[in-house]
């Protein structure tokens, strides 16, 4: 098994701080290809060599996505032994899944732009299939994504805030329950980058919020990214906040790695370098790593945009991270599979929520993907698991996107297909 050499360094903001150098970044977003030719690359990850392409190999391209119905009769595709049905539809965006320790199912309704801003409860106590509770859990919130129950409170992170209510075991209503902000957060920027997930250790004295960048690749100026592209780490109540990995463009899905108690997350790395540049991926979190962003990629390997920043110190220290995950393919969600139904083979794996490309001449992504671990290390590159969403035709159409992955308590897969309002079930039997 091939590992990373493990580089430690201070954080982004703090670097930039004491270099001077948080001052405008003149990049252009939307460079074209330059007259320098760059070359491919080659770097070493925990799962073997990863080629690289060289930057402007190809234009960068926009094609967005069209969402169509599905086909009578046809599902997403899982592997032989596993079943598809849809645990749950007529949702507004259902981003995000989270089970409560009472086995209570929220799933958040939100979107980039005109969001439902609201999180639903669904209960099937006696679990028939049948939800005996199914309605608005809280609403009027502001772009909400990850939700998290530590002890008496019920906690909410909002695009531009972590919050936090009082909560019981059980409660099925909390829109007439006084909330407040413990944590604030910047909002905004390119494509929003708006998603704040959190999750608590094993302890429970501390929660991690990831945070994703305001830009592409710094064009807003360094100022503007301030606790961006970060996992923060903070105390129960809000307090004590530090930086706890930088350089992550835009971090989402975040887990525990049941065999060693790493944390890792899920990347979506940076656009406009062309259709097979750069890989989004998956890696395990060191404490006050650096992860490259923005200005370099795959550890060492500089972005063409930045080249005139003096910050060869600071990428001399990025980490090469673990599992690349495919160009542009918004990887999005991120669970380790820690349950008993599925084979031995899924075991302390990964599953990957592939929300799907834009920024590529075709698409990519628009699938689950797993990861096989063996003792707490990603043992090679991601294969298929629920795939079947992009449609047949001319290329632009798909039946659905998905993002969250979530371990259900019967230790089967829910898939949260936000554009196609729909949780999918991923069960196997023998």
């Amino acid at each position: 098994m091939l590992k990373k050499i493990t580089l430690l360094c201070l954080s982004v903001t703090a670097i930039i701080s004491c270099k001077q150098i948080a001052g405008d970044i003149k990049a252009n977003p939307d460079l074209e290809a330059p007259d320098k030719e760059y070359k491919s690359s080659t770097v070493q990850t925990a799962v073997g060599p990863l080629q690289l392409a060289a930057p402007y190999a190809t234009e960068s391209t926009a094609k967005i996505s069209n969402i169509t119905d599905w086909p009578e009769g046809q599902l997403p595709k899982a592997p032989q032994g596993f079943t598809v049905t849809k645990f749950a539809d007529g949702f507004d965006n259902p981003r995000w899944t989270y089970i409560a320790p009472n086995n209570d199912i929220f799933v958040v309704e939100s979107n980039t732009r005109n969001s439902a801003n609201r999180i639903t409860i669904l209960r099937d106590a006696n679990n028939d299939g049948t939800f005996e509770i199914r309605e608005p859990f809280i609403e009027n919130l502001n772009q909400p994504f990850g939700m998290l129950v530590v002890g008496n409170y019920f906690y909410v992170a909002n695009t531009d805030g972590l919050w936090r209510y009082p909560y019981e075991t059980g409660q099925t209503n909390l829109n007439n329950t006084q909330g407040e902000k413990i944590v604030s957060l910047p909002a905004g920027g390119y494509n929003y980058h708006w998603t704040r997930n959190i999750i608590t250790n094993k302890a429970k004295d501390k929660i991690y919020i990831s945070v994703g960048s305001a830009s592409n690749v710094g064009e807003y100026g360094m100022k503007e990214e301030i606790r961006r592209a970060n996992i923060l780490e903070v105390n129960l109540d809000g307090s004590g906040e530090t930086i706890y990995a930088s350089g992550l463009r835009n971090p989402v899905g975040m887990d525990w790695n049941p065999a060693n108690g790493e944390l890792w997350t899920a990347v979506n790395e940076r656009d406009k370098l062309g259709d097979n540049l750069v890989p989004d991926y998956i890696t395990s979190v060191q404490k006050d790593g650096f992860y490259g962003w923005p200005y370099s990629y795959y550890g060492q390997i500089r972005d063409p945009r930045l080249l005139d920043k003096d910050v060869d110190s600071l990428v001399a220290k990025a980490i090469v991270p673990d599992v690349a995950t495919g160009n542009h393919t918004a990887s999005l969600g991120f669970t380790f599979y820690n349950a008993e139904q599925f084979p031995e083979t899924y075991k302390n794996g990964a599953f990957v929520g592939q929300h799907g490309s834009w920024n590529r001449k075709n698409f990519s992504g628009y699938k689950v993907v797993f990861v096989p671990f063996e003792n707490g290390e990603p043992m090679s590159k991601p294969v298929d698991f629920l795939s079947g969403f992009i449609a047949k035709g001319d290329g632009s159409k798909v039946y659905g996107r998905p993002v969250g992955v979530t371990v259900a308590t019967d230790g089967s897969l829910l898939v949260n297909d936000d554009t196609g309002g729909v949780i999918w079930k991923v069960s196997y039997a023998e």
